[in-house]
């Protein structure tokens, strides 16, 4: 049992890592959009948003099936996507400000749904190949 709890902590300070590294990854291809080639700057900063959100559930739930925890994850960036059609003033302000525009977005786009889902496929797949070889 404890050994478990060992193996469970340590994946979820290594998803805690990998979170970090994303975030990180996420604001720098925003702020130098303008130095990276156009269809990074254009679409990645929304594919790593979607990859964080799934090694956040892995981080809550390490021992949860990988494809349990790509679907949570493409549901939630969905839902937090279809709810930018939702345009009422008390919403807007906070998406107005920096980290309410990195939360929850500012407005709708079909593309960023095929973004989200790139996103969290390509991190699943990263997440089942480097299960694989453990």
């Amino acid at each position: 049992m404890l050994q478990m709890r060992n193996h469970s902590l340590r994946r979820r300070l290594l998803y805690l890592l990998v979170i970090i590294v994303v975030i990180l990854l996420g604001l720098g291809s925003r702020r130098y959009a303008e130095h990276l080639p156009p269809f990074v700057g254009v679409h990645v900063g929304d594919a790593l948003w979607a990859a964080m959100i799934y090694f956040g559930f892995r981080f809550l739930r390490p021992q949860s099936g990988l494809r349990h925890a790509a679907a949570l994850s493409l549901l939630f960036c969905f839902a937090i996507e279809l709810s930018q059609l939702y345009q009422a003033e008390w919403i807007n302000d906070i998406r107005s400000t920096t980290l309410g525009g990195l939360i929850l977005g500012r407005g709708f786009l079909v593309v960023d749904l095929v973004r989200y889902t790139a996103g969290i496929a390509c991190v699943a797949l990263l997440d089942w190949c480097v299960r694989l070889r453990r």
